[in-house]
């Protein structure tokens, strides 16, 4: 536990202060902050910058706060939220080293209808009812309580079904995936 006296040090910018606080609380604030961000070199660094502003409050401000964790947690949910809003801000990156120009403008569209081909043909093998849950599921985006309304079933039938039409339809794409990659008589 951090005393009074070591907080007052600590603003008065004695190091030794600064080290002891950090070393008492970093864990918990670091676990804080990567429980928002989810990742790690977002989470040090605001945990860094939280330290940085937290110490500069107080040597600006001679507040000490009672509870100093809770405040430093304000502080580093602040910074999250700012930086939050600047990648709102900034937009998608884009690389346009790995863009290739000629494969963008050219896209081959045979091949888009040849796949869609196979898909819907590999659909047209699905039974009725499997169809229709994964045309209301997949392709409208229907929860699976939306589904089961409409259905009649509960939401646990709804997924089960799912599971199966999505793993019929994998082994249906599989089996004709084989077949095209067999060489046919006579070719080596």
């Amino acid at each position: 536990m951090i005393t009074v006296d070591e907080y007052k040090k600590a603003v008065e910018g004695d190091f030794d202060a600064i080290e002891k606080i950090c070393l008492a609380t970093w864990e918990p604030l670091y676990r804080f902050i990567y429980y928002k961000v989810q990742n790690q070199e977002e989470a040090e660094d605001i945990t860094q910058e939280t330290y940085v502003k937290t110490l500069k409050y107080f040597q600006k401000n001679k507040l000490l706060q009672e509870n100093f964790l809770a405040f430093m947690k304000i502080v580093s949910l602040n910074l999250i939220r700012d930086r939050w809003r600047q990648k709102k801000h900034r937009g998608v990156l884009v690389n346009f080293q790995e863009i290739n120009p000629k494969e963008v403008a050219c896209g081959d569209k045979q091949d888009d209808i040849a796949q869609r081909l196979v898909l819907e043909s590999a659909l047209a093998k699905l039974s009725q009812e499997q169809q229709i849950i994964l045309d209301l599921r997949i392709i409208k985006g229907y929860s699976a309580a939306e589904t089961a309304k409409v259905l009649g079933k509960t939401e646990g039938a709804v997924r089960t079904a799912q599971y199966r039409a999505l793993k019929a339809l994998a082994q249906i794409l599989d089996d004709k995936a084989q077949k095209t990659d067999r060489p046919k008589e006579g070719e080596d």
